[in-house]
């Protein structure tokens, strides 16, 4: 179940309280997340050639479809003809592809077992990757976790973002997995190209939904979208400044967001004595800076 409200860790910037005032997003290319092993996930051809071959063939022709019919688009350039143009360009690219792979598997320089298998797999491992060339909003459970302070919260500099979330965001939420294997069988693949959803959510959650279990105290969840800034699907319902924020910085995020039609609530974080919590402490929008 989809919590009813999510939280974004935050360092402080001019860039920061442009997206708060523009009630923005940014979604970021995982290729630039910190942990290489996120959304990069090892495939294993448990395949023969042939139906490696026809796999790496299907996502080919897709590609190279999807990409002529937008290019068409863009110059309004269409009709049967076109379309007949298109289909014969892109099963040609899938057939050289093919031909490319089968003569770089002779080369004598690989030294390891079936050449012509593994670069099937590679190919298919890139294309499937190209499927997922979309951007990720990275969000936490909690607001008080000591961990996502230090690591994402300029060390207690910067801020939590609160957003509520309402039943018609939940479907744009998705859950991260921690733990388990990052393999995904290529039958299973193939299976999601045949049409089969399952297979296809599987997949997703394989390559998107992810990471470590040494990750899990983020017990984080993502929102998926076109990359870079985007209007924010979730609404913006509290700020909480973290232990060593500067009162300057508290001053123009609450100046900034005075007067809006939803209105923000404003929090602070504080050490619970003699242990090692911390707690949000109530409402301060009042109590000044």
């Amino acid at each position: 179940m989809v919590p009813r409200k999510l939280y974004k860790y935050r360092a402080f910037s001019n860039l920061t309280l442009d997206m708060l005032v523009s009630d923005s997003l940014f979604f970021a290319d995982p290729t630039t997340f910190n942990d290489p092993l996120d959304t990069n996930p090892t495939l294993e051809a448990d395949l023969p050639v042939e139906k490696l071959e026809r796999i790496v063939t299907t996502f080919v022709e897709r590609r190279v479809t999807a990409e002529m019919e937008a290019a068409a688009k863009t110059i309004r350039y269409q009709g049967p003809k076109t379309l007949s143009r298109i289909k014969t360009l892109s099963q040609k690219k899938a057939a050289d592809t093919i031909t490319d792979i089968a003569y770089h598997a002779t080369n004598p320089d690989y030294e390891f077992p079936n050449p012509h298998k593994a670069l099937l797999k590679s190919w298919i491992e890139r294309e499937l990757l190209r499927q997922y060339e979309k951007g990720l909003v990275s969000l936490a459970q909690r607001a008080a976790c000591p961990l996502m302070w230090s690591h994402y919260g300029d060390q207690h500099r910067g801020l939590c973002l609160g957003y509520s979330v309402q039943e018609d965001d939940a479907k744009s939420l998705h859950k991260v997995a921690y733990g388990g294997s990052r393999l995904v069988k290529i039958s299973l693949v193939e299976r999601m190209l045949d049409g089969d959803e399952e297979a296809r959510r599987l997949v997703d959650d394989a390559v998107l939904l992810r990471k470590a279990k040494s990750w899990s105290y983020e017990r984080e969840w993502r929102l998926i979208g076109p990359r870079g800034l985007q209007d924010a699907p979730i609404e913006l319902e509290e700020v909480i400044f973290g232990l060593r924020c500067e009162a300057s910085v508290r001053y123009a995020i609450m100046s900034a967001l005075e007067g809006r039609a939803q209105p923000v609530r404003f929090f602070e974080i504080r050490s619970e004595p003699a242990t090692f919590r911390l707690n949000k402490l109530s409402d301060v929008s009042a109590r000044g800076t």
